[in-house]
């Protein structure tokens, strides 16, 4: 595909990019690690999904590709809040160490954080997960200040790295692998 239409996410897309993310983080290492089994995954993926668009759109930082078929989530400086949904304690305590292992690898200075891209499974191999990342990371340079990601899955790497991104730290929870990167 070439030049997809990337838009900034309205209120209107929310439906669509919820279900994108549920779709496609399906099988994430991180994500299965966090919501182990199939009934955890039902029942709260839509809400974490969901709770991260509702504090990200508002602040300009969500952006869509093809009404929601891939979508990019950013946090811009300076953060988008906490998650008030409430979850079984065990995935809170597995939500809280991964959060806790790779923001102690991020910059304690202002950057833009990649916190989910996603391309509905359907949709895969056509570029559009690097169509929708891309606003996000002219936003950083317009900003002067460089992006990060972090991914648990070793074959995201490589392809991230095909689109610029650099490894520049590597940790692991629970032996859960966690590789973070940085654009810029």
């Amino acid at each position: 595909m070439n030049n997809p239409d990337v838009l900034p996410a309205t209120p209107d897309d929310r439906a669509r990019v919820v279900a994108t993310l549920v779709a496609a983080f399906r099988e994430d290492p991180a994500v299965r690690w966090m919501f182990p089994d199939d009934d955890v995954y039902e029942a709260h993926m839509p809400h974490f999904a969901g709770g991260r668009f509702d504090r990200r759109m508002p602040l300009g930082a969500v952006w869509t590709v093809e009404g929601g078929a891939a979508v990019a989530l950013w946090s811009p400086p300076g953060g988008d809040g906490g998650d008030p949904h409430a979850y079984p304690a065990g995935v809170t305590e597995r939500l809280t160490a991964y959060d806790e292992a790779v923001h102690g690898l991020l910059p304690a200075g202002p950057h833009w954080y990649l916190g989910m891209l996603a391309t509905d499974p359907a949709c895969r191999g056509k570029g559009l997960g690097r169509a929708a990342m891309i606003p996000g990371m002219a936003r950083a340079r317009l900003d002067g200040v460089p992006a990060f990601l972090e991914t648990s899955n070793l074959r995201n790497v490589a392809i991230y790295q095909g689109a610029g991104w650099r490894v520049v730290g590597e940790t692991a929870v629970a032996g859960l692998p966690i590789w973070v990167l940085r654009h810029g």
